[in-house]
């Protein structure tokens, strides 16, 4: 016992949490030890009530260090300036120029992914994925569009697949108009950017889980290449744990320079899966999951994983699918039941996006170059590549995690699936205060598939993570409630 135990603990009665596990698993039942400290008055009153350590953030392993410390300024600033000299990239614009919109710009996405598969041992292949797009109201005729898709295969969990997108599309005021010069420097220059530099650093290292890097075509047009991708995963069953589009991150202050917020970057996730039955979407809601959602957990791992010294950054996650009025290809990823986010610039500037090139009394308007940081963009790839990192390297999300409510009771009994990860260790039970916005302490149970604690499931919520021998730990679990 040391002086910073709560009551409880110092006068021994400190509450265990009981493994219900299979015979193979009994053994490893075990007394956890009660919270020692908490961040807050509000969570360190919660730990005298309850099990668990404090919740901190993982730290970077050496090998994520040194890869993060590599992510080149230089050649994100490169990528987008080469992609502002195809004029325009609207998917509409021409397919066959050498020099001059769409078609050339996503041959030299697609040559630039190529040369960075060369480097990978064989291990990452690249395609491009072309369609053929009916017409839609953005559409006016039936369009082939092209996604680049660079996949970087796992070694131990290749069937586990985190993505990471760019849109290579770019339009002006009028979305239908693909003659007038539209350069697109933040959107989505930038995003293309983080991820040729993240396919380049990750391709010369092994992961565990597949990663993959792609340039998506069509998003102004209705997120058009995404949704074709998300389906095709989808149809081939892909087992797809995470999903990040990075679209307009080019700006810390929203190219005006009102309100500048260089080491913010914004991350939107939804809340209740809208894949989800509505009896399903009820009995989540009921039970105070509105809020536990895969994508939000996603969101609280990146935090956890990409928030340190070596980022330099501060990610405000927003609970909101997106913003008023637009949306990014995440949607087409959450369309299909993958968990999704977005990344996206702390606060944007309407003078400029999406406006015609121009210059009105000595005002320059356009998405040009002019108006992006680099260094911002930069640190932004750095959020990235902690978060893909860590999601490749570690444990995959349990699966079947569900809180059992057949009958009236004071504790609290989980079960989950285990894991095939040959490196798993073992199982944290998470929880908070129902009015916390993160988890809060963390229980170790060992290696078992089953467990009771004696913690009040009407009181707090739940989930389930799963530890590697590494110490890294997956994404958290909520746990869907049982009744029968």
């Amino acid at each position: 016992m040391t002086k910073n135990d709560p009551p409880a603990a110092r006068t021994g009665s400190s509450r265990r949490a009981f493994l219900s596990a299979s015979a193979a698993t009994a053994a490893t039942a075990a007394t956890v030890p009660v919270l020692a400290g908490s961040a807050t008055a509000e969570t360190a009153t919660a730990a005298a009530r309850g099990p668990g350590r404090p919740i901190t953030g993982q730290r970077p392993d050496r090998e994520l260090q040194d890869l993060l410390r590599r992510v080149d300024r230089d050649r994100i600033e490169a990528t987008v300036m080469r992609l502002v000299q195809f004029g325009t990239r609207h998917t509409l614009s021409s397919q066959s120029d050498p020099v001059r919109g769409i078609g050339a710009a996503a041959n030299w996405v697609h040559e630039q992914m190529q040369q960075i598969a060369a480097t990978s041992g064989g291990r990452m292949t690249v395609q491009k994925q072309t369609f053929l797009q009916p017409v839609t109201p953005r559409i006016p005729t039936p369009t082939n569009i092209t996604n680049v898709i660079a996949t970087l295969r796992g070694d131990a969990s290749p069937e586990r697949m985190y993505v990471i997108t760019g849109h290579l599309d770019s339009r002006v005021t009028d979305v239908m108009n693909a003659t007038l010069d539209a350069p697109g420097a933040d959107d989505d220059a930038s995003g293309v950017a983080v991820v040729l530099e993240l396919a380049r650093l990750f391709a010369t290292r092994r992961t565990k889980g597949t990663l993959v890097f792609a340039s998506v075509s069509g998003e102004e047009q209705g997120l058009l290449g995404s949704a074709h991708m998300a389906a095709q995963m989808k149809a081939a069953g892909a087992d797809v744990q995470g999903m990040f589009s990075n679209d307009i991150v080019g700006a810390s202050s929203a190219w005006d320079g009102t309100r500048p917020d260089p080491h913010t970057v914004r991350l939107f996730v939804e809340g209740v899966p809208t894949t989800e039955t509505p009896a399903e979407a009820s009995l989540r809601q009921s039970v105070g999951g509105e809020n536990d959602g895969p994508s939000r957990q996603l969101a609280r791992f990146v935090k956890n994983v990409a928030e340190n010294d070596l980022t330099d950054m501060n990610v405000r996650v927003i609970w909101r699918r997106d913003r008023y009025l637009r949306g990014s290809d995440h949607i087409s990823f959450l369309r299909q039941g993958y968990p999704g986010a977005r990344f996206t610039e702390p606060r944007e500037n309407f003078n400029h996006e999406h406006q015609d090139v121009r210059v009105e009394n000595g005002v320059q308007f356009g998405d040009l170059p002019e108006f992006v940081d680099f260094d911002y963009i930069t640190r932004v790839a750095k959020v990235n590549g902690a978060a893909l990192w860590s999601l490749a390297q570690g444990p995959g999300t349990p699966k079947n995690a569900q809180i059992h409510a057949a009958v009236l009771t004071n504790d609290t009994t989980l079960t989950w699936n285990r894991g095939t990860e040959p490196d798993l260790a073992g199982y944290e039970v998470v929880w908070r205060e129902t009015t916390e916005s993160d988890w809060t302490h963390r229980i170790d149970v060992g290696d078992v598939t089953s467990v009771t604690i004696d913690l009040s499931k009407d009181n707090v919520q739940f989930g389930i993570r799963a530890v590697d021998r590494a110490g890294r730990h997956s994404p958290v679990a909520f746990p869907l409630t049982v009744t029968t």
